[in-house]
């Protein structure tokens, strides 16, 4: 608030009398603001007043220093000296017959406990060799300190989730060769190693009660010589050989899965990863034709007048690409919710990393959360256990434990842009502003709102209008405060009535609001709901300056009682 507050020394001058006519203080003091107001973690202010004509002494010193007192405390700014024309001592020149300006800035590093406080001069004056005594002057009231209300907590932190996944697929695959222009099996391709593989995984597929056939493929190809009817035969013959050998498996095995059944007549795909996976001199230009015609037989016809490379294409690429290719697709099923339950508590063990971080989902009990995140980080040490029990310790209010764990969760993972963003807000709640800079820093890309993070530390450093940009149109209790310090108190009051989940913080606010556009109807309701909603904030709004004009009103009495 900018407002001014102008003094009249009259009663001192009485006092004082027989010094006031040869060194008088300042007059028609002036301070902005008033109240004071904390900005940042600074109490700043600027102070004018003036001297009175042909009444300061030639030879007169005043030393005028700011005084901000709370309790029994105080906190003592830096002090101005005035001087007459013909004194020795340093400082600012007033003119006798004219007399002068006035003007001075104090600066206090701020407390909580300023909220009730007083700011004063305090004089020390001489003429000559004579000292003068000069009570100090009580010039303005309190410390308004409303931007306290923007609150780390109100920026939610970031859970690293688990990558649980109940059923995981897994692939099984397995080629089978063909000689050029033929169809038929051979056995060296039945008994391959793969061929094996793939045997074996439909056994354990139908065998294994953790596992369930998803689907089965066979598909046929013919590499992209030769005329394209003769390929789709070719292509076709080998699938179905293909198939009927698959199918004594399935049947060995009791499987009755329907197989998909595919061709391709002319590989050109396979034919173009082969190419650009090999060593082959030219390749570049084969790619090149490729690229340049889409029409399969210009394609070939192409590729065949590169006379010295064909061969070699024709003897590395060709043979890969005359295959059937055989993929079993199965599903392994994962544990049971409840087994996960059971093992978390008696054999954690027996669970995977992604498993003992699900297991943490399945309960409401923060201490049994709290539990299993100890016990991922003794098993696994991953950053994910420290970065979430970092979450639960801030929630609880320990800002010193949270910030532990977020601490140890960098050490694992320093770039990780939620972990980051956490260690921020956290840094914000303990006051800890370079810090809450260096880790918000590194935050982007974080799924929480980086945004309203970065406009509750601008706030606290008292960069108002960076934080308004930060806020754009959140509705939250921070950005409400933010356009309160602003003074756009109908922002405000909409702001606040859109919080998504209001709580006696936004009670608060919206009294704040009430206090400063003289609605007193609204300062007692809103009042009222903030402190059956937290009994705490009865001391802090009987000494908040905010509601300095209701001080005396019965009903505001009862209420901060």
């Amino acid at each position: 608030m900018k407002k001014g507050l102008f003094l009249s020394l009259i009663a001192a001058v009485a006092v004082l009398a027989s010094c006031s006519k040869t060194l008088p203080q300042p007059e028609q003091i002036q301070v902005n603001p008033s109240p004071l107001e904390k900005v940042g973690n600074k109490v700043n202010a600027d102070i004018t007043g003036t001297f009175p004509a042909k009444k300061f002494a030639k030879k007169g010193v005043l030393v005028v220093t700011p005084v901000l007192k709370y309790g029994d405390q105080e906190a003592v700014g830096e002090p101005v000296t005035y001087v007459g024309e013909k004194a020795k001592e340093n400082g600012k020149t007033v003119n006798y017959k004219a007399g002068g300006k006035y003007s001075q800035k104090c600066s206090f590093d701020y407390v909580p406990e300023m909220k009730e406080s007083e700011l004063y001069l305090r004089f020390k004056a001489t003429v000559g060799k004579k000292e003068i005594e000069i009570p100090d002057l009580k010039i303005a009231d309190g410390v308004m300190a409303t931007s306290e209300l923007a609150k780390a907590s109100d920026n939610k932190t970031a859970n690293t989730p688990d990558k649980f996944q109940r059923i995981i697929q897994e692939n099984t695959e397995a080629d089978i060769r063909f000689l050029i222009q033929q169809a038929n099996l051979r056995s060296s391709e039945t008994n391959s190693a793969d061929m094996k593989a793939l045997q074996e995984a439909i056994k354990d597929a139908k065998e294994n009660d953790r596992k369930e056939i998803n689907k089965i493929e066979v598909s046929g190809y013919a590499s992209p010589d030769g005329g394209v009817s003769l390929n789709e035969k070719l292509a076709k013959n080998r699938q179905s050989a293909s198939q009927k050998f698959l199918q004594k498996t399935l049947k060995k095995n009791k499987v009755q899965n329907a197989v998909e059944a595919n061709i391709t007549a002319e590989d050109w795909d396979g034919f173009q990863k082969a190419m650009e996976n090999s060593n082959i001199q030219d390749k570049e230009l084969v790619l090149r034709v490729l690229s340049m015609y889409s029409d399969p037989e210009e394609r070939e016809a192409q590729i065949k007048n590169l006379s010295a490379v064909y061969k070699t294409i024709a003897d590395e690429i060709l043979p890969a690409l005359r295959r059937s290719r055989l993929i079993l697709t199965t599903d392994l099923i994962g544990k049971s919710d409840d087994e996960i339950r059971e093992l978390a508590k008696n054999d954690p063990s027996q669970l995977s990393v992604e498993e003992l971080l699900y297991a943490a989902t399945l309960t409401d009990d923060n201490n049994e959360k709290m539990a299993i995140y100890n016990k991922v980080a003794e098993l696994y040490g991953d950053y994910r256990a420290y970065n979430n029990m970092g979450e639960l310790y801030f929630k609880e209010g320990n800002v010193a434990e949270a910030r532990r764990c977020y601490a140890k969760a960098l050490e694992i993972q320093p770039n990780d842009p939620d972990v980051n963003y956490n260690a921020g807000v956290a840094a914000m709640a303990d006051g800890d502003i370079a810090k809450a800079e260096e880790y918000l820093g590194k935050a982007a890309g974080t799924k929480a709102d980086l945004n309203s993070a970065m406009g509750t530390l601008y706030t606290m450093k008292g960069d108002y209008a960076a934080a308004k940009n930060a806020y754009g149109d959140k509705a939250t209790n921070n950005a409400a405060v933010q356009q309160i310090l602003d003074e756009d108190y109908a922002a405000a009051r909409q702001t606040l009535d859109n919080v998504k989940e209001p709580n006696a913080t936004t009670a608060y606010l919206k009294a704040v609001v009430a206090a400063r556009t003289n609605d007193k109807a609204n300062v007692l309701a809103n009042l009222r709901n903030a402190v059956e909603q937290d009994a705490s904030l009865k001391a802090r709004a009987k000494a908040d300056i905010e509601f300095s004009k209701f001080a005396e009103d019965e009903e505001f009495k009862a209420i901060v009682k």
